[in-house]
């Protein structure tokens, strides 16, 4: 049964930014940061006992790890998927969505495809709070479909390993070699410390997830479809 779920992903993530650009700045609850490091006006400074910051619905969706630990905010590893930090982030995610995800969910079916998305989303969503919470970054803020598509791409490169596709329009490139392309950028990007707020461990999670879930859901070896081994 096909119920067409990318164009549902599609709706339900634009009106969600949209909600979030009318209601997404009032507080629906608070923040115990005690003991963490936070800074104020470029320095650094330990929070006190017993200190809490007002927490605005818009970061209650985000996968924050604090959030996680002190109020219990599990939800988080999914609803931090329907999240965009701005107009040109959901955009590119839509939009490579759209492109992808269609192809893949005809493949796969709605049912089928809608699992794949949402646990391996998920999945991404968990890695980062782990990375975040091994590296002290207890108050970074996670949002975005991302870790989701890139699980979808990989996915599409599976499924059709001979497939062109066209990188700003411009740069042709076998859909196994844009994967290999973009896992080598946000390896470089992680080593470096480049790419900004970008969370590229989350995308190399995405492509992971991925790959373990087509050897366990479908008995299907990636490699032997994406090298045609």
């Amino acid at each position: 049964m096909n119920f067409n779920a990318v164009y549902w992903l599609i709706g339900i993530n634009l009106l969600i930014f949209v909600a979030m650009h009318f209601f997404g700045e009032r507080d629906v609850g608070s923040l115990d940061i005690s003991g963490l490091e936070v800074s104020i006006s470029g320095r650094l400074y330990v929070a006190p006992p017993d200190t809490h910051l007002p927490l605005p619905l818009e970061k209650s969706l985000a996968m924050m790890p604090q959030a996680v630990i002190k109020n219990g905010a599990i939800w988080t590893f999914i609803t931090y998927m329907f999240m965009h930090a701005n107009f040109s982030h959901i955009l590119f995610n839509m939009l490579g969505l759209f492109i992808f995800g269609l192809h893949v969910e005809r493949q796969m079916g709605s049912k089928e495809f809608l699992l794949f998305y949402l646990v391996t989303g998920a999945l991404a969503g968990i890695f980062s709070f782990c990375a975040y919470y091994l590296t002290g970054n207890m108050l970074a803020s996670l949002v975005g479909a991302s870790g989701a598509l890139y699980a979808v791409m990989l996915a599409y490169a599976v499924f059709f390993p001979t497939s062109i596709i066209y990188i700003w329009g411009i740069i042709p490139l076998r859909a196994p070699i844009m994967v290999l392309g973009y896992t080598i950028l946000s390896m470089f990007f992680i080593v470096t410390g480049r790419g900004g707020n970008v969370a590229h461990s989350t995308h190399l999670a995405g492509f992971g997830f991925a790959w373990i879930y087509f050897l366990v859901r479908f008995g299907v070896n990636p490699w032997r479809r994406l090298t045609g081994r």
